[in-house]
């Protein structure tokens, strides 16, 4: 498949990034909800495209911060998926699926541990197997998740896009520039999100309005709540940039280089790549967005035909 040329209008890194954000043409299926309780006591929600079938694997799908299966670039790829006929369902970390999870923790960047429930519960589920693709934040969980399990991982392939290899760039970039739009929308779910929870739980609400970047925030609020000592802690020890390297499935992963939620800083060197990662860079692409055509209205969205195109081979039905 041909590389990555972001169309004429869209060369800006905003334009790609805030046009795939914003635009939602597609249309597909209802989605089937599962719920799956956790030895905890609290629950992740499953959005299924389509029960697993006979004919083939299941494709599990990881959104970004905040997002959920009303993702518009998650609502593209379960289109691409529909077409395919291939079954696809969406993993909603804590909290995400519509209704506030029911202990004080949530999730994070490094947060492996749910994914890894899952992924075992649908092993049982899809007998020939599974391929998983994460978006932002939950490629960066795949990512590690991937490197921490190494050749026990059992994936058939895997894909990421728009990674925070090192959440620390990320939330430099973010409190920069332009970029501080985002991060204002970002920690507005954020903090709308905690005080639902609260609400919930009959808890106070910690003091949230003198938290205006992401540091300040995981320092009080996510490095805490998580087991963490400080944000500086949460960010070495939850970015998946070291665990690449011990990646030993197939894994095809996406990146520009102009995008806005990261410093140059966060992309790694080919030294500390994984063999079995195929690592693409274009020059624009912005955040989710590589839009290579079409018009600002009715763009052509590259992305989904590329992680279709590298996840055939896998999703044949002759897959054993």
């Amino acid at each position: 498949m041909r590389a990555f040329t972001a169309a004429f209008w869209a060369r800006n890194p905003h334009y790609q990034t805030l046009f795939s954000a914003l635009i939602d043409r597609t249309h597909f299926q209802p989605l089937n909800r599962e719920r799956i309780h956790l030895p905890d006591g609290d629950f992740i929600d499953l959005d299924w495209l389509s029960a697993p079938q006979r004919g083939g694997p299941t494709i599990l799908i990881l959104h970004g911060l905040e997002g959920s299966s009303r993702s518009p670039y998650i609502h593209r790829l379960l289109a691409a998926c529909q077409a395919r006929q291939w079954p696809a369902v969406v993993m909603h970390f804590r909290g995400c699926s519509g209704e506030p999870n029911r202990l004080a923790r949530s999730y994070h960047g490094g947060e492996t541990q749910d994914l890894d429930t899952i992924i075992g519960h649908l092993k049982g589920r899809s007998p020939k197997g599974l391929c998983a693709v994460g978006y932002s934040l939950g490629g960066g969980v795949l990512l590690k998740w991937l490197g921490e399990q190494g050749d026990r991982a059992g994936l058939l392939a895997a894909a990421a896009v728009s990674v925070p290899f090192n959440l620390e760039s990320a939330a430099e970039r973010l409190n920069r520039g332009f970029s501080r739009v985002y991060q204002w929308v970002l920690l507005r779910w954020l903090k709308r999100s905690i005080k639902r929870k609260a609400l919930s739980l009959g808890q106070g609400l910690p003091p949230l309005r003198a938290l205006t970047h992401f540091r300040a925030f995981d320092d009080a609020i996510t490095a805490p709540l998580h087991g963490f000592t400080d944000a500086t802690d949460y960010y070495q020890k939850a970015s998946c940039r070291p665990y690449l390297r011990r990646i030993a499935v197939p894994t095809l992963v996406i990146q520009a280089a102009d995008d806005p939620f990261f410093l140059p800083t966060n992309l790694p060197g080919p030294d500390e790549l994984s063999p079995q990662i195929q690592f693409e860079l274009s020059t624009h692409g912005g955040h989710v967005g590589f839009i290579a055509g079409g018009w600002p209205w009715a763009p052509h969205f590259w992305l989904d035909e590329r992680l279709g195109a590298f996840l055939s081979p896998y999703m044949a039905t002759n897959k054993p």
